[in-house]
Parts: structure tokens; sequence; C-alpha cells
């Protein structure tokens, strides 16, 4: 006993109080806790910290967009605490927040910036919210169906006049608070209207033609508008570019449309965009596929120091790219985001006859890495990339060279071998016979697990391994398969067929992911459509290696009647202590006691989302689960169950979990049931852009587009 206590008062007098710290390392220490638990927890254990969490630095900008635990009364008294304090509110996404919450941020009266998107919010209070903050210079607000501006007081409209900055999410055919904005230098417009109501009438752009204001961009430096799929998207944006086409802003640098699918010109856009040929130099430029396709446009316009370019599905060749947009090889220092994903013939020299899977032009990719040496972020997705046999031209060569690289977005049939490609004996799977008779059990060749087997079988010498251990601080890695096609698409029931994989993904499997594992700063990574997977233990080296991953997305991995990768996957997930986001989609997966127990150790996990065509999964498994991982706030599982399995352990889930997690978001639904898109409308907008949908999202926006 005598040894135990002398063992622990030498123990006591060698620690470091934390209270010893400078201040200045506190504050940086501080400024990673949670504003609320700062304001209302923290900052009650000792005067020290009662008077650094206080501090400037940590009230100035108050984030709330992913901090799923605040509540309506938290955020009562934060507001009342510190109030006056805040410069900079962000509460996007915050939708379990009732809407009288809103009424407690008039008492930061000193706010320049506010993200409301994602918020319930009606007229009547946007209107007497607004009418407090006389220093505002930046919102971002939704405009949902029964918005009327005519609520809208001569005090909040004063405040909008001085409003810069907008970002409006539209749910309904408005023009919202844009006509109310007289000095907009910013406006980020976001289309997600549908075509049908709830109670299945169909809507018109048209309802806008009525209002009397019309929108006032004479200052507009920056407009961006993504629009979700569907015709009135299209109807109501072509509204607010009539007013553009009149008289292009002179200061407008910006200029970006990201439309889906087909998105034709009319006469009001070609003026339009023959002014900003005549008119504009442009720094950002993305534009839908119709518009550029077959035009001459990129040769009139004019680019001053370019920072973002997204072609994504144009028909924009290799020379026209070269020519038009790089001049030749001309100096593009500036460019830190290409965005070139379904652009199928941009790495070729013309389009006319080529094929798609036709081999690509290596010059045409080293004059981009050249002139674009400082990429930060490329997406190349959704395109057959096939390099040539020639020495040292291969796509994964030529990228290795861009050092500055944070994202990246490839096909799968991009990153082989052309050598391993011909050389490589069939695989087991195409040596058995395809046969009606009894089962034959095969063996299956042994993956290694570590760094250490991996350099003994020498796959670090494939030009994909070499790739990964150039870019040692990337942060973010898609390898998509470039026929991939998602069972949940937008707004269609979900998809029963998908298209094979291309050829050349034939030999792309667990070597090639157990590369990935050299990206030690690797925080999200999406596999999909690789066919080659054969027990998935390149998942393991990334458990172990990458430890600060937090988005995980993994589909269609290996053959599609059995999930082969599933015992590596439990493997790897009892390593990823940060992971925070969990996407699967893969038919016949079997969410188990096992999965469950394997993913309970992913103390983080924040967010899970499963798509599985004849999948199935246990309720008992699921409940444990929900109640052992406390973080977990969003559970989306589209499987093959019936409607009473998944109705009945949504409703068990929301019962017993909902009082403790304010945020919780529950969709348990079957994934081939004809009222799927009328479950999916009402999941939040945060979760399905986010997680729910797959899509490609490198590069998918310009960087710091919103704060």
């Amino acid at each position: 006993p005598q040894e135990t206590v002398s063992g622990e008062s030498e123990e006591e007098s060698n620690g470091v109080n934390l209270m010893e710290f400078s201040d200045e390392i506190l504050l940086h220490i501080l400024s990673y806790v949670p504003c609320t638990d700062l304001v209302l927890n923290v900052r009650r254990t000792c005067r020290k910290l009662a008077t650094l969490c206080l501090d400037k630095s940590l009230t100035h900008t108050v984030l709330l967009q992913k901090d799923y635990k605040v509540n309506k009364d938290k955020v009562k008294q934060l507001m009342r605490d510190i109030g006056k304090e805040i410069y900079q509110l962000n509460m996007a996404g915050c939708y379990w927040l009732p809407s009288s919450t809103i009424d407690h941020v008039t008492r930061c009266k000193n706010l320049v910036k506010l993200n409301l998107s994602g918020c319930h919010v009606t007229s009547l209070r946007l209107s007497k919210m607004l009418s407090t903050l006389q220093h505002l210079r930046s919102l971002a607000i939704d405009v949902n169906p029964g918005f009327d501006a005519s609520q809208l007081s001569s005090e909040c409209k004063a405040t909008l006049s001085r409003v810069s900055e907008l970002k409006q999410t539209l749910y309904t055919p408005s023009y919202g608070v844009v006509p109310c904005c007289t000095s907009l230098e910013k406006l980020l417009l976001y289309f997600e209207i549908l075509d049908r109501s709830r109670e299945g009438f169909m809507l018109s752009g048209q309802l806008m033609v009525g209002e009397s204001n019309v929108p006032h961009y004479q200052n507009l430096r920056v407009f961006y508008a993504r629009l979700a799929p569907g015709y009135v998207n299209q109807e109501v944006v072509r509204l607010y570019l009539a007013v553009l086409s009149d008289r292009t802003p002179e200061n407008l640098h910006a200029f970006l449309i990201s439309a889906p699918g087909s998105f034709a010109e009319t006469g009001a856009t070609k003026n339009l965009l023959d002014s900003m040929a005549r008119n504009v130099r442009l720094d950002a430029l993305q534009l839908p596929k119709a518009w550029i396709n077959g035009s001459g446009l990129l040769q009139h316009l004019k680019f001053n120091n370019p920072f973002y370019f997204s072609f994504s599905r144009c028909t924009l060749s290799g020379g026209h790219l070269i020519q038009r947009v790089i001049n030749g090889g001309k100096d593009l220092k500036s460019l830190t985001s290409l965005n070139l994903s379904g652009c199928v013939h941009c790495l070729a020299p013309e389009s006319l006859f080529r094929k798609a899977e036709d081999d690509i032009d290596s010059s045409i990719l080293e004059s981009l890495v050249v002139s674009c040496c400082n990429l930060r972020h490329l997406n190349l997705s959704a395109a057959h990339h096939h390099s040539s046999e020639s020495i040292g031209n291969h796509l994964c060569q030529l990228l290795s060279r861009l050092k500055h690289l944070l994202s990246l977005a490839l096909p799968v049939c991009s990153i082989t071998d052309v050598a391993a490609n011909v050389e490589k004996p069939p695989t087991v799977s195409n040596l058995v016979p395809q046969t009606f008779g009894r089962k034959v059990r095969i063996g299956i060749q042994t993956y290694p697990r570590t760094l250490a087997d991996q350099a003994n079988q020498k796959i670090e010498s494939s030009v994909f391994w070499a790739l990964m251990g150039s870019l040692r601080f990337l942060e973010t890695l898609e390898v998509i398969g470039s026929s991939f096609s998602s069972a949940m698409p937008r707004n269609e029931p979900a998809i029963r067929n998908s298209l094979p994989p291309c050829v050349r993904a034939q030999s792309v499997g667990d070597s090639e992911v157990a590369a990935i594992s050299q990206l030690t700063y690797l925080q999200s990574l999406t596999l999909a459509q690789l066919p080659n997977i054969l027990t998935g233990s390149g998942l393991i080296s990334i458990g172990l290696q990458c430890q600060h991953l937090r988005t995980l997305s993994l589909a269609n991995l290996g053959m599609m009647g059995k999930v082969v990768y599933m015992s590596a996957l439990m493997d790897m997930l009892k390593h990823c202590k940060c992971l925070r986001d969990l996407r699967l989609e893969q038919p016949y997966f079997c969410a188990g006691a096992q999965f469950f127990q394997a993913l309970s150790h992913c103390s983080s996990l924040q967010r899970l989302c499963i798509v599985s065509r004849s999948g199935t999964l246990q309720s008992d498994a699921v409940m444990s689960f929900m109640a052992n991982c406390l973080e977990v706030i969003m559970c989306h599982m589209f499987m093959g169950e019936s409607l009473t399995v998944c109705k009945n352990l949504q409703q068990s889930i929301v019962r017993s979990f909902q009082a403790d997690r304010p945020a919780l978001n529950v969709v348990i639904f079957p994934l081939l049931h004809e009222d799927l898109t009328e479950v999916i409308r009402d999941v939040p907008m945060r979760h399905l852009d986010e997680i729910t949908l797959f899509k490609s999202r490198v590069a998918e926006e310009p960087p710091n587009l919103w704060w």
C-alpha cells in the first residue's frame, strides 16, 4: 500500500496541469470545442476558463450547423449569454429546431453573416428577425411553399437592401427576397422545386410572372445556380437569367450553372453569353452541357486569373480544352479546381470519330498538368480514360506531378496497369465451369493484410501504388466505375439493373485498394464498382493506416451475388475511430448482428446509410447498435425487407431515441417500393445531398463558395 501511494504522488508531481498552459495555447485547444459546450458548460468549471471561453476569438463566429445535440433551450441560453458578441452565426441544416428558435437570433444585434439554410423560417418570422439586424451583409435562407414577400416589413427590406451576399434555396417557384437585395454582389441559388406538389398537382414557374419586383444585378460579381432534376427548376432559373440577359454586370467574374440532364439554350441565354464574351473577364465558369457542346463559346470568352472550371458532362475534346481554355499551354497557375466529370473526350485530340473507350492522348494530359500545376481539386470520373502502353505516359504517372492535390476523382479503368491488364492470367472466377451441377468449393487467393506483406509481393510497382505514394497530402479520393449508377436516383424509382464494368477495370481489386492506405491524411474515401475485389483485404490496411478517415462510401465491390468483402469490412471498422459518415450500397447485403457489432467500434459515427437490393436486416441488431452508438443521428436503410418490417423498426428507433437525440432522422423503407420518391422528399436536404444520394463530390463547386 505504501508503494502505491508514493507511486501516485510521484505521478501527480510529474503530471502537467492544463491550467498552466499559456492563454494562447488554451484558446487554440478551446477552439475545437463546440460553442454551446464552451458557453454553457466549460466556462462554469473555473475562473480562468470562464474568462477564456468568452474571448472574442471564440464568440465572434458560432457554428451550430453540425452540432446535433443543440436544442431550442440551448440556443436560447447561448443567445442570451453571448448574443451581442456574435458576428457570424451558422445554423445551416438545423432542421430539428422549431421555427420559434429563430426568434432568439434577434439578440445578435451585431450579426454580419447569418446562415439559416435548412431551417424552418416563415415570411413573418424572417421579417421580424431581419428588422433588428441592421449590420447584416450575408444571408442564407430557404424559400418554402407559402412564402409571401408582401409580408416583409419596410425595416426588413431596408436590411435586405444592404445585404451583398445571398444564398437562397428554393422549394417553390419564387424570387424570394432577391428583389429586395439591391446591393447584391454574390448570389447563390439552389433550385429544389419538384414538378408535382404533394397533392399531385403539376407546378409551373409561371407562378412568378405577376411578381412586381425584379432582381437587381448591377453590382453582381458571382452568380451560381444549382438545379435539381425537373422541368420546373429549369423554367424558374430562366426567369432569374432573363434580367441578366438584358444587361450583364460589368464586374461579373464568376458565372456558374450546374444543371443535370438536358437544359437547352434559348435566345435569351445566347444573348447573355454573347454579352459576357464582349464585356467581362471571368475567373470561374460552369455551364450546362448543351450551352457548350458544338458552339464556339469558349473561343470568345475571356478569362482573367481563373481558379475554377467545370465542363462536367460536356463533349468538349482535349484539343478544344487545350486550345480554347489553356491557350495551347498558357500558364494557368491560378487554377485550383477543375471538374471534367463525364467529359468523355477531354483527353483526346478530337471527338468526331473517337469511341469513348479508345486510349487517351497522354500529351493532352501532360499539357494540362504542366499548365495547371497548382491544382488542388481534380475530377476525371464518369469517363473511360484508358492509357496506352507507351512507357512513362500512364495517366497515374502524369497525375503524380500534381503535388498540391487535396481531392481527386478517377474512373476505375484509369488506374489499371496496361501491361498487367494484358498479361494478367484469368482470375479464379473465370476458370470455374459455368454449370448447374453441384457447387464446387474454389480456394480464393489469400491477400496480404499488412503493408510489409504487400511490399513482399511487390504490388508497390504498380502505377496506382506510385500515384498514391506521391500524393501524400490527399484528403479526398473517389475511384468510381465509369459505368456505375446508383440504385437510388433522385426523382425516379430505384434502378433494378446496372451496366457491367469496363473491361479495363476487370483487374482492379484488393491490391489497388491496399495502395490507398498510403494516404495518411485521407478523410473521405469513395469506392464504387471495383469488380476484382475478392476478399476486401485492402480495406483492413486503410482502416489501420488512414486514422483520419471521416467519410466512407462503398458501392458494388466484387461479385454482385455475394458480399465477398464483409469479413474484411468488419475488421476495418474496428479501427475507424474517427469515422462519422458510412454509406454502403451493395446487393444482398446482410445487416446482421456481426456487422452492427463491428460498426459499434466506430465511436464517432453520426450518419449511416445502407442501400441494398434484396438486402436483409436484423431489427434487434439495429436497435442494439443505436443504443450503443450514442452519436448516431441519421439512420437510412433501403433494403429488400417488407414495408411492415421497415415501418415497425423505424417507429421503434424513433420512439426509443428521439427524446435524447433531437436531430435524429430515421428512414427505413423497401428500396423497390413505388412510394420511395415520396419518402425521399421528406429527408432533410443536408443528409440527402451529403450522404444518402450517391454522386461525385470532388470539384462539384468552387472552393470556398460559401462559408
